[in-house]
């Protein structure tokens, strides 16, 4: 197996090395240089892999809070206010959608008078 190919089984078992290269902190190329002359057992590789494991587990943690605020705040909504607050609403789309149809039943009602008739002939 070529050098080349022995450094992409590496990247496919430390798939943190992709998001580093996303996030534009390193390149390819600088990877298989560090690839190139450490080899893959070498302590220059935890910068990379165990700086992307915190990053994730602190979004985790941060996914994991803002869902537990979400909860919080609908154990605290007051359910009473927020059906008035829907009814309210379904009153003001009624209003609205009286509007458009008594338009459009005016708009069917009219029927032009035919060119060849002059005052009811």
């Amino acid at each position: 197996m070529s050098k080349i190919d022995e450094f992409k089984e590496f990247v496919r078992k430390n798939p943190s090395l992709i998001s580093q290269v996303k996030d534009n902190k390193m390149t390819w190329q600088q990877f298989y240089e560090f690839y190139d002359l450490y080899g893959e057992d070498q302590n220059i590789w935890n910068n990379y892999i165990n700086n992307n494991k915190k990053e994730i587990k602190t979004e985790n943690k941060s996914v994991s809070s803002s869902l537990t605020e979400i909860i919080n705040m609908a154990k605290n909504m007051d359910v009473n206010k927020m059906q008035e607050g829907i009814v309210s609403l379904q009153k003001a789309i009624g209003l609205v959608s009286d509007l458009f149809v008594k338009d459009n039943n005016k708009s069917s009602e009219y029927k032009p008078r035919p060119l060849y008739k002059h005052f009811e002939d």
